[in-house]
């Protein structure tokens, strides 16, 4: 049996994704210490205290259990704002060990936990794992930078980790060639999807238990409103549908993200409603995450217009839910729709060639073609699979020395 630390600072796997920081991460880090917990191995996380009535100790299922710590005052904070508190949330979960004892692993997700998971390995003597979910280095090769200390820091924690996660073979080298990581030490462990929720149903049934238009082509977008999501590519493609005179609507699953969030969803109502669209897109508040499965499987098509992605979890979800996915050709997407056979990658972002794609997919035969596709394909992740890969390297590592630096 296991024992491991997972960090998750600056945001709680119980928060709800598609608002504030909250995204795939959080399901990352909870479906995957479930998962352990499931196989028999003890998993803590630790996250900051966002609240002023959170508990201690939460306990999520036997084996995994939540620890909030206080790190600066106990409501939401700006990501600016969070760098200033790592080193209080450093010291409250090294308080933590000393009552519970030492774990054989740290797992630290995203570089602000790394910050802390740094210090503890050279302070108690414990293996480092570091999944970033996404890089400063290949958003600003694919969107714009937003901190160059980070980047640097980013840098520091991949040369002195003892193990850093890759979703998948792209982000593999990713770190390679971007942050000089030594080959040896990246390990590709793909993330997972939980099958009994999202799994293929009857969509009519699905359109008729949310509520919607059975008739019409639905297109779907789950995740944070923010710039690097490209909901704006979702809606300009309805439009472009629209234009071509189909019977099209658009479903916008999530919440304002980020410092540019609140404006981004402002500047959605004003281009719907500029393009005669308003009453085609309808606005949705973040789901709890089991419940997306409904709207994925009421969709005809799943739209996943990021302009960078380490991953895309939603677009594994839509597949596994037998709903094509029409992607960005970029990061993690490119390993999880297989163009043509699964879903469709698009180069670029301009909008007719994203209707073009959602086009194809609106084809009777073909759509059948691609769910079934897609549904075989999804099968393949799983977020047991994803926990036996990390034990395993949890116990290759406790056989190795650690990386000094």
């Amino acid at each position: 049996m296991a024992r491991l630390c997972v960090l998750s600072y600056h945001t709680s796997p119980l928060a709800q994704p598609g608002t504030g920081d909250g995204g795939g991460m959080n399901v990352y880090v909870r479906e995957l210490s479930s998962a352990l917990a499931r196989l028999g191995h003890e998993v803590d996380v630790y996250t900051r205290r966002d609240g002023p009535t959170r508990r201690d100790v939460e306990l999520v299922e036997p084996g995994f259990r939540v620890h909030h710590v206080t790190a600066g005052p106990a409501r939401s904070l700006e990501r600016d704002a969070l760098t200033q508190h790592v080193g209080e949330f450093t010291d409250g979960v090294a308080a933590r060990f000393r009552c519970r004892g030492l774990p054989d692993a740290i797992h630290a997700n995203y570089w602000l936990s790394a910050l802390a998971g740094h210090r503890l390995k050279h302070d108690w003597q414990i293996p480092l794992i570091v999944t970033f979910h996404t890089l400063e280095r290949v958003k600003a090769d694919t969107f714009e930078a937003e901190s160059d200390d980070r980047a640097f820091q980013e840098a520091a924690l991949v040369a002195c980790a003892d193990a850093v996660l890759a979703s998948c073979d792209v982000e593999a080298v990713q770190f390679e060639t971007l942050y000089h990581a030594a080959p040896e030490r990246v390990h590709v462990v793909p993330l997972g999807v939980e099958h009994a929720f999202f799994s293929p149903g009857h969509r009519p049934q699905a359109r008729r238990a949310l509520g919607r238009e059975v008739g019409a082509d639905l297109l779907l977008f789950v995740g944070r409103l923010q710039a690097l999501k490209g909901v704006d590519l979702a809606l300009e493609t309805l439009v472009e549908l629209l234009e071509r005179g189909r019977n099209s609507t658009l479903a916008v699953v999530g919440g304002p993200s980020g410092r540019d969030g609140e404006e981004t969803v402002h500047q959605l109502h004003r281009r719907a409603a500029q393009a005669g669209a308003l009453a085609r897109v309808s606005f949705v508040a973040p789901q709890p995450h089991q419940l997306l499965s409904t709207w994925m499987r009421a969709a005809d098509v799943t739209v996943v217009p990021s302009r960078a992605e380490s991953f895309g979890l939603v677009a594994l979800e839509s597949s596994a839910c037998g709903t094509p996915v029409v992607a960005a050709h970029v990061g993690g997407l490119t390993s999880i729709v297989d163009d043509g056979v699964t879903g469709y990658l698009v180069e670029g972002r301009e909008p007719s060639a994203w209707a073009d794609a959602v086009e194809r997919v609106l084809e009777p035969d073909r759509a059948t073609a691609l769910s079934n596709a897609a549904v075989l394909s999804a099968r393949r992740y799983t977020w047991r699979r994803a926990g036996e890969s990390l034990v395993a390297l949890v116990d290759q590592l406790d056989c190795a020395g650690l990386v000094h630096c």
